[in-house]
């Protein structure tokens, strides 16, 4: 039986962008339903680093991703949203009204008066070295991609490759939890933040992590588990060191999926928006976060949440073309509810 679903505006995305866009939508008597192919909401938030600290979020000088997405639930609360999750937008039509129909992979129909796209990267999957065998050692076997959880890595020996800010930013917050880490690293110099490197540094003379540059992990062994693994450095030299679990962090690769076929305009495989409103190409269709670009574009959550007001108006503006928006500030008017 088919699942059919009507509302004002879609959101394509549980992210925190997605999320926050709830809430401003809200504010305008806007009903939302939010769509998502993960199991859960939250984004890369709960994906990938849901115990990593966030420092640039007005407010609040750290907070644990996971801790963010449970606010923004709460913050939402009042305005009732719903949700698919585990789902994927697939494909969708514009009706004559200037309305929408999605359809998703199992077979739910959205009806809606707009759409705000909010996928972050797309479909994404992690960038994996060319070390043979690699995959025999994924799904909990000694090889992860990413750190959901660092107590995973309580007691470990774990070596961690990468040049960016996630290899040395994890590197950093479990040497207080694993047993030892290595940060093996193909270079000299680093592509993250600078303070993290110094830190990964301070920690690598004081003899709470060890930094091995100029090399690469080449090859990984074990029997039923991984077992240890070979770096190589660029001279030729290789070592073998017994490990229980290896992170190679090289970055995710981005995939608009089924997003590219929608007739919107492309930049990058990034949508093109028009910041005004964060509109699409598509009358209706607008797109926020991470998925969208446009000159001085910057990745960044807080600028997320900017866009998610701004669309939010926009959408309120093409789904009542006849009403005038007012706009009404929270301290003088509190949170309404639907």
């Amino acid at each position: 039986m088919t699942n059919s679903i009507s509302t004002d505006i879609c959101i394509i995305g549980a992210g925190p962008v997605g999320l926050f866009a709830v809430f401003e939508a809200g504010l305008l008597k806007l009903r939302c339903h939010v769509v998502d192919a993960l199991p859960q909401v939250g984004g890369q938030l709960s994906e990938i680093y849901p115990k990593k600290p966030i420092y640039d979020i007005p407010g609040f000088p750290d907070i644990l991703a996971g801790d963010l997405v449970q606010n923004l639930m709460r913050q939402i609360e009042p305005f009732h949203p719903t949700f698919t999750l585990g789902e994927r937008v697939e494909r969708l039509e514009k009706l004559d009204d200037g309305s929408f129909q999605l359809f998703t992979t199992d077979g739910t129909e959205i009806f809606c008066k707009a759409i705000a796209i909010a996928g972050g990267l797309g479909s994404f999957e992690p960038r994996k070295p060319a070390i043979e065998s690699l995959e025999n050692y994924e799904s909990g076997r000694g090889v992860y991609y990413m750190v959901r959880d660092p107590e995973t890595f309580r007691d470990q020996r774990i070596v961690i490759a990468g040049g960016g800010d996630s290899a040395l930013d994890w590197t950093v917050f479990l040497a207080d939890v694993a047993k030892e880490v290595t940060l093996v690293h193909r270079g000299t110099t680093f592509r993250g933040a600078a303070d993290s490197a110094e830190k990964v540094k301070n920690l690598h003379e004081a003899g709470r992590a060890r930094l091995v540059l100029s090399s690469n992990v080449t090859h990984v062994h074990g029997a039923d588990g991984l077992e240890a693994v070979t770096i190589t450095a660029n001279d030729g030299t290789a070592e073998t060191l017994p490990v229980d679990s290896f992170i190679p962090l090289f970055g995710l690769t981005p995939k608009l999926g089924p997003i590219g076929d929608w007739g919107l305009e492309l930049e990058d495989d990034a949508v093109k928006v028009n910041t005004l409103d964060y509109s699409t190409s598509v009358p209706g269709i607008f797109a926020i976060g991470d998925i969208n670009t446009y000159p001085g574009k910057l990745k960044l959550i807080l600028c997320g949440f900017h866009e998610a007001a701004l669309m939010a108006q926009g959408a309120f503006k093409y789904i009542n073309p006849d009403k005038k928006y007012v706009l009404k500030y929270t301290t003088v008017n509190g949170v309404p509810t639907l």
